[in-house]
């Protein structure tokens, strides 16, 4: 600062060698200067405002303790994490990161618990607070919660500023979405929210471990809208586990420790020439996929044992050599997995359990079609395979079911050639007879 400036008003720092406390200055300049005889804020003054805004910028933004989930606190490689969840998550760190310097557009965040949504979501709002922007983070059911605490009479704030305040924020980062109990009131609040803002196209995060088929169809459809939104699914594991992955009790893979593209039998001696080579083609295309698995694969096959689930099993086999988490279910067992989680006693939620199974790196569904097809099981399903279809997560389906057998909202994106491979498996069961031709496998 130039020490020829002199003094003028008040509020500033009593000890300012410039103002002297009155918080204004009158620069000694010539007197064709624009700024002659025109008195300005000092620079102490100027900081005490400064800090004054970043004070208000983290009362506004909600953050409370957060305030801590910074961009510099988290760990891009994670705790232990397998290589394809490492690269996972360090590809949506440095997505966020950059959001964080120019929020355009809205990102949705995917993932389990304690994978690392809130932090890295709570580290754009600190950034940008951090940077003299407003951002507000609030937590769903908080939000709802303090809509309904503005129609009591003792409330300091009206519901219409509330809601205001909440629809056109600078930037807007709802937390755990989906976890709230969803009446007709609340969906219609969400609505108005996430229509408001996607027409204003409003900056916007939004974090969730709900597949968002729950949600009113209105909102789903802005959430799930390309143009303006970039969904992120996260693999990571829990963080406050360290890390830690262990063997999921839902997988039964360790039953087929010995189903692997070595010992897989082609059967070449024994069937007739054209299923020979159906098989022999399946047992590729198994192969292949093990080598770069993307997308998903469908075995059908009206017969059983037939060879469906030994080459799904040694594709999660192979997966699970290379250090990444699989995890195997039959359909069947599933489901009674998540109905145990019910019972008073269960030490599991259903909304955990169902989302292990939605964000499995890679999961390998058994003997679809042999379930009990009730409502509540075709839902779980169609949830389940949507989730992975639109997260785009390598999946591996056997059936003895044909394609038109199955439930048509299935069946859609089963019949999606740019995603999903169906192969029709055409030999009969095995019946035991001595083995001549084995599979040739890569080890």
């Amino acid at each position: 600062m130039d020490p020829n400036l002199l003094k003028g008003a008040h509020g500033g720092d009593e000890d300012c060698e410039f103002c002297s406390g009155t918080g204004f200055m009158i620069p000694n300049v010539p007197t064709d200067d624009p700024r002659f005889g025109k008195a300005v804020t000092c620079v102490c003054r100027q900081a005490n405002i400064e800090a004054t805004k970043g004070d208000r910028l983290v009362l506004y933004s909600q953050l409370g303790l957060l305030t801590e989930l910074t961009f510099d606190k988290f760990m891009p490689d994670g705790l232990g994490l397998k290589p394809r969840e490492q690269r996972n998550l360090t590809l949506a760190y440095n997505f966020v990161k950059e959001f964080a310097e120019n929020p355009n557009g809205w990102i949705v965040l995917y993932g389990g618990y304690g994978c690392g949504k809130t932090h890295l979501a709570a580290a754009v709002a600190n950034h940008r607070i951090a940077q003299g922007h407003p951002a507000l983070f609030i937590n769903t059911p908080d939000l709802l919660d303090h809509l309904r605490a503005t129609y009591s009479p003792n409330s300091s704030q009206s519901y219409d500023q509330r809601f205001e305040e909440v629809r056109n924020a600078p930037l807007l980062i709802l937390d755990d979405l989906g976890s709230q109990n969803n009446t007709d009131w609340v969906q219609e609040k969400l609505y108005q929210i996430f229509n408001h803002r996607y027409n204003a196209k409003l900056p916007t995060i939004i974090t969730t471990n709900e597949d968002t088929d729950s949600l009113d169809m209105r909102i789903r459809s802005r959430i799930e809208d390309v143009s303006i939104a970039r969904k992120i699914v996260i693999l990571a594991p829990d963080f406050r586990r360290g890390g830690a992955e262990d063997q999921s009790e839902l997988s039964t893979l360790d039953l087929h420790d010995d189903k692997t593209f070595a010992s897989f039998d082609l059967r070449d001696q024994e069937l007739p020439r054209a299923q020979s080579d159906n098989l022999q083609r399946a047992f590729e295309t198994a192969a292949g996929f093990a080598q770069n698995p993307n997308g998903w694969l469908v075995y059908s096959g009206t017969d059983y044992a037939n060879g469906k689930t030994h080459l799904a099993a040694a594709i999660a086999n192979d997966f699970a050599r290379e250090g990444d988490a699989a995890l195997f279910v039959v359909v069947p067992d599933l489901l009674d997995h998540l109905r145990a989680t019910f019972d008073p006693k269960s030490n599991v939620s259903l909304d955990k359990r169902f989302n292990e199974v939605k964000t499995a790196p890679l999961l390998v569904l058994d003997d679809l079609g042999t379930e009990s097809a009730t409502s509540w099981a075709k839902e779980k399903l169609y949830q389940l395979i949507n989730y992975r279809y639109n997260a785009k997560l390598p999946t591996v389906i056997t059936t003895s079911l044909s394609i038109e057998e199955l439930d048509g909202r299935i069946r859609s994106r089963l019949l999606d050639q740019s995603r999903c491979t169906f192969f029709l498996i055409e030999a009969p069961s095995y019946r035991g007879k001595p083995r001549k031709g084995r599979g040739r496998g890569r080890r």
